[in-house]
């Protein structure tokens, strides 16, 4: 095929650095196919439909409608008639590669502004003038030196199942926005502002990501076997986050995209645990935390919280929407156009019934949706479901601190700019975490903002967590004083660590009573870990059992003159016993003797395991080049959450 050729040699005379770029640009599309072993793989790869769908879905009206234009008159000078849309759509991809290679007739740059309704200067000549340098930027158009461009042969079959209408030079504006004057406020400010309610909710959301992780390092999630978690486990861990069950899916996807958990293969299935990066992610400030989860969100390719009627809501699924980043682009640029005051009100969760759609009727959803059509013509309107799925974007918006009131918050207006710098904005929103805690005499402990992670730790090991919000209280019991002495506390190590998180260095007089009264009580009886008993009328002989010096691996130790107690398992505990010379009879729990059988082994192929790859040294490997030693040391399993995935 030589598109495919011509592709594949351009691609072959790339830098390492060069190739790797483009496989960063594409790594989406890319993870979702078996990592390619040579170039041509790679290029075919990247001749996708998915692949190319990616390029051509974040264009804006201005750029599509220009290079719609440009391709249909490129196609008529050719003489031939367009194929019917869907055709073909590879051409694009190798042209966006190998511009050389493969082009379409080329048109005079004055016969597309005229196509346009621009034929000569204005502000309609000026939008189209910026798209088509914006696309000659981007590699789907290139200027000749004779005034004519070219663009992608095949770019009609691409577009033309698409009516984009008239060329539109400006975003619509919501409605709400259509009679404002600078003489009228456009509507009563609300109460609070967006800036407030965008630092009250990812004060949350910092609280709400780090209890869901701790809850998955101490109980990992088991995923079902057709993928995604079940119902029990959604509900299990949102009862340990504090979040509802939507809003822990959307929270269990984000933190699998941004690397902070993993699914891992075990003999008993597949588990979501957390993965190294989640111990250098507690020791971050929270601004630093949060960014990759927001930054996750944006290309995210799916809408976690938006479970279409009839199917269950899971999570830990990998999305297959790829329209949902240009989607939730559109939606946020058209958001931020709308003044404060006159934002919309979205419809509560859950919908008991899809949004009606009435073409003729003009409601502040569909006007919003209008004009975030402009941003993403491809991915808005013409996708299905578009309210249902808006309304919950913005819902998602709303709980990430991104909207409020309608508009977009100063973090939302961040992330719209750049997904891969909210670090400051961030830290400006969040207070610094505190150190110390007020110590009460009624057996509480109160932390007036976000505790750090050392007073979060001590605190959640010997206190029960009663509320949350701008304070967080924690509450002393005898139980939960236990539990710290159960973890190998005693009590002067607990009263020493508890008076060095106080404020006052102090403690209440109640509080160091009941650590030691707890502490006086902990341990007056004893616990032997037993994996199975021996037991014997024969004392003589079981006396000779515990001195046996080749079954000192079972850990013999007699509680009784007729019974000794194994470290390890009835069955090892038997051939041991066996191998010794003995002649032991196994028993069961109500006292009957055993018939043994043995047992039929089976075993299953291992699933395959995709092996990451960095981009640089993926891209060595494909040109030919040695790895270099510097690659493979930072190479870690961990980075491709979605190298493991059910």
């Amino acid at each position: 095929m030589e598109g495919l050729d011509a592709l594949t040699r351009s691609l072959a005379r790339r830098t390492p650095e060069q190739l790797a770029a483009l496989l960063t640009r594409h790594a989406e599309p890319l993870a979702r196919r078996p990592a390619p072993t040579e170039l041509r793989g790679l290029a075919s790869t990247l001749w996708s439909y998915e692949t190319l769908h990616q390029l051509v879905v974040h264009l804006d009206h201005p750029r599509l409608t220009v290079l719609a234009t440009a391709a249909r008159l490129s196609q008529e000078r050719t003489g031939q008639a367009a194929p019917a849309p869907g055709a073909d759509y590879q051409s694009l991809m190798a042209h966006r590669l190998s511009f050389a290679h493969l082009a379409g007739e080329p048109v005079p740059v004055q016969d597309v502004f005229a196509a346009l309704g621009a034929p000569s200067p204005g502000p309609t000549r000026t939008a189209a003038e910026n798209a088509l340098h914006a696309l000659c930027d981007d590699g789907f158009a290139a200027p000749a030196d004779d005034g004519t461009i070219v663009v992608p042969p095949r770019a009609p079959q691409l577009l033309a199942a698409h009516d984009l209408g008239p060329f539109l030079a400006d975003a619509p504006r919501p409605v709400q926005d259509a009679t404002a004057t600078a003489e009228e406020p456009t509507a009563t400010v609300a109460p609070t502002s967006p800036l407030d309610e965008s630092r009250t909710a990812v004060a949350t959301l910092d609280a709400t990501v780090e209890r869901l992780l701790a809850s998955l390092a101490t109980q990992p999630a088991a995923l079902r076997k057709s993928g995604g978690l079940t119902v029990r486990e959604i509900k299990r861990l949102a009862k340990a986050a504090g979040a509802g069950e939507p809003h822990t899916r959307l929270l269990l996807d984000l933190t699998l995209a941004s690397g902070l958990i993993a699914l891992t293969r075990t003999p008993s299935g597949i588990t979501a645990l957390p993965t190294g990066a989640y111990d250098d992610w507690l020791t971050r400030p929270p601004g630093a935390r949060l960014a990759p989860v927001l930054a996750a969100w944006s290309d995210l390719w799916d809408i976690p919280t938006h479970t279409p009627f009839g199917e269950p809501p899971t999570a830990l699924v990998r999305g297959h929407d790829r329209h949902a980043p240009a989607f939730r682009h559109a939606l946020l640029a058209a958001l931020g156009t709308v003044p404060l005051g006159a934002g919309i009100s979205l419809p509560a969760l859950p919908l008991t019934e899809p949004p009606r759609h009435e073409p003729h009727h003009r409601g502040p959803l569909t006007d919003l949706l209008r004009a975030a059509d402009w941003y993403r013509p491809l991915a808005v309107t013409r996708q299905p479901m578009a309210e249902e799925r808006a309304v919950h974007t913005l819902h998602e918006a709303v709980y990430l601190g991104l909207a409020a009131h309608g508009t977009l918050t100063p973090l939302g207006r961040a992330l719209l700019t750049d997904p891969q710098s909210l670090d400051e904005p961030l830290a400006a929103l969040l207070p610094q975490l505190l150190e110390q805690a007020h110590f009460q005499a009624d057996l509480t402990a109160v932390v007036p903002g976000r505790p750090c992670t050392a007073l979060t730790g001590l605190l959640a090991s010997t206190a029960d967590r009663e509320s949350d919000g701008h304070a967080v209280t924690w509450r002393f019991t005898p139980h939960s004083v236990r539990h710290a002495l159960d973890a190998g506390h005693t009590a002067a190590t607990l009263l020493e660590d508890l008076t060095r998180a106080s404020v006052t260095g102090s403690l209440p007089q109640p509080l160091v009573y009941l650590v030691r009264d707890a502490a006086r009580a902990h341990g007056r009886m004893r616990v032997l870990p037993a994996a199975c008993c021996i037991r014997s009328d024969d004392e003589i002989l079981l006396k000779e059992l515990a001195a046996h010096r080749a079954l000192r691996p079972l850990g013999l130790r007699e509680i009784a003159p007729t019974v000794l107690v194994s470290a390890r398992p009835p069955a090892v505990t038997l051939d041991a016993l066996r191998a010794a010379g003995y002649a032991p009879a196994l028993e069961s729990d109500t006292g009957a003797t055993t018939v043994e059988r043995l047992p039929a082994h089976r075993t299953t192929a291992p699933a395959p395991v995709r092996n990451p790859h960095a981009p640089l040294a993926l891209a060595r490997r494909l040109l030919g080049l040695p790895t270099e030693p510097r690659e493979t040391e930072t190479e870690d399993p961990g980075d491709r959450p979605e190298a493991c995935q059910p």
